[in-house]
């Protein structure tokens, strides 16, 4: 285990370094939840396009796997683990490159925002995937842009940001697919 965390801490390292001034607010931009609003926005859109009045369950299933790849990631692993972030980890101090002084809170593993961006993908990758076939390479690569972020921003060691992303596709591929029996969605084929 000690092999595995210290290869995780040097592969951190060897990412977090790679950083300028010039991609500093760029990465910090791109980490911010709330600055993709209008991706989201888009997203509902070929929802609603796709599924009509049936989009406002899909809207549901959004809001409940957020909520489970949220709160699951913080209260399943993090608050259990307790793994501090590399930006906490005193062994390291001097070391990590921060922006704008943000270093999260103490505890990292696993990542909440790869965690939620990834079931994201996953749900929303279910129920669109086969009408638009662009969307699912374009939202997998928004997704491991922001895990990618949250390591040059020195707040996750690279497994933070690997078992937060598969555990956040795991619960939203089990949410769109349980929900979508449930509600009898139906993805369609056009």
């Amino acid at each position: 285990m000690n092999a595995l965390l210290n290869l995780d801490q040097s592969i951190f390292l060897a990412i977090n370094g790679w950083h300028s001034t010039f991609m500093d607010p760029i990465m910090f931009f791109i980490s911010g939840k709330l600055n993709w609003i209008p991706v989201y926005l888009v997203l509902f859109y070929l929802v609603f396009k796709t599924y009509g009045k049936k989009g406002w369950y899909i809207l549901l299933l959004v809001a409940i796997t957020i909520a489970l790849a949220d709160q699951g990631s913080v209260l399943l692993f993090k608050n259990t683990v307790q793994r501090l972030r590399p930006s906490h980890e005193p062994s390291l101090e001097g070391l990590v490159h921060v922006v704008n002084n943000y270093r999260g809170g103490d505890f990292g593993f696993v990542s909440s925002h790869a965690a939620n961006f990834f079931a994201l993908v996953a749900l929303l990758g279910f129920f669109l995937r086969r009408q638009y076939k662009w969307i699912l390479p374009i939202m997998l690569g928004w997704a491991v842009l922001i895990a990618y972020s949250r390591i040059y921003l020195g707040v996750h060691y690279p497994g933070d940001v690997l078992c937060g992303g598969a555990y956040g596709a795991l619960i939203g591929y089990l949410v769109a697919r349980y929900g979508n029996q449930l509600f009898k969605i139906r993805t369609v084929t056009i």
